[in-house]
């Protein structure tokens, strides 16, 4: 299986940071591709996009000053195949995307992914205290994924929250 491309440049507001691609993304070549990911549709209702996006058009985002990655590169059919060994090599290489690229914030889609990169056990929604990277400030957002059971909305208003540190021009 294919990976997919990151969307990185120097400066962006947000980076939005996923456990991996899903195979229908491998296979489209698109972040967030499989039709029961919500994470287009919750990107709006927040108010970060001015339209709900397809996954055709995630390179797209760069314009809006957001970026996108993954903690591992893999594709999987779910997060729970990802290895310790990939979770590992995926720290390490995500935190030199984060001090390279220096975005405002980095959004972790999911407790999970925050958990794998940063180490800690218990993490709340939304801004975490401390940064992992000198200057990024870590927010951690519900996963999009059909599979989590909050309603939209409710993941919506945690996201809202990226808009209350004024990054928008």
């Amino acid at each position: 299986m294919e990976t997919i491309p990151d969307h990185l440049e120097e400066g962006l507001d947000i980076v939005f940071i996923g456990f991996n691609p899903s195979i229908m993304s491998s296979e489209t070549g698109h972040h967030y591709a499989n039709p029961t990911n919500r994470f287009w549709k919750i990107l709006y209702q927040a108010g970060l996009t001015p339209q709900i996006y397809h996954s055709e058009e995630d390179g797209s985002l760069l314009e809006l000053g957001f970026g996108l990655t993954n903690i591992v590169a893999r594709p999987t059919k779910d997060a729970s195949e990802i290895t310790k060994e990939e979770y590992r090599e995926g720290r390490v290489l995500l935190k030199e995307k984060l001090e390279t690229y220096r975005p405002r914030i980095a959004c972790f889609v999911g407790k999970g992914v925050y958990q794998q990169y940063s180490g800690k056990k218990k993490v709340p929604w939304g801004w975490q205290e401390e940064s992992t990277v000198s200057g990024v400030r870590d927010f951690v957002a519900p996963s999009s994924s059909g599979l989590v059971r909050m309603k939209v909305e409710e993941i919506a208003s945690i996201y809202q929250k990226l808009l209350d540190v004024g990054w928008r021009g």
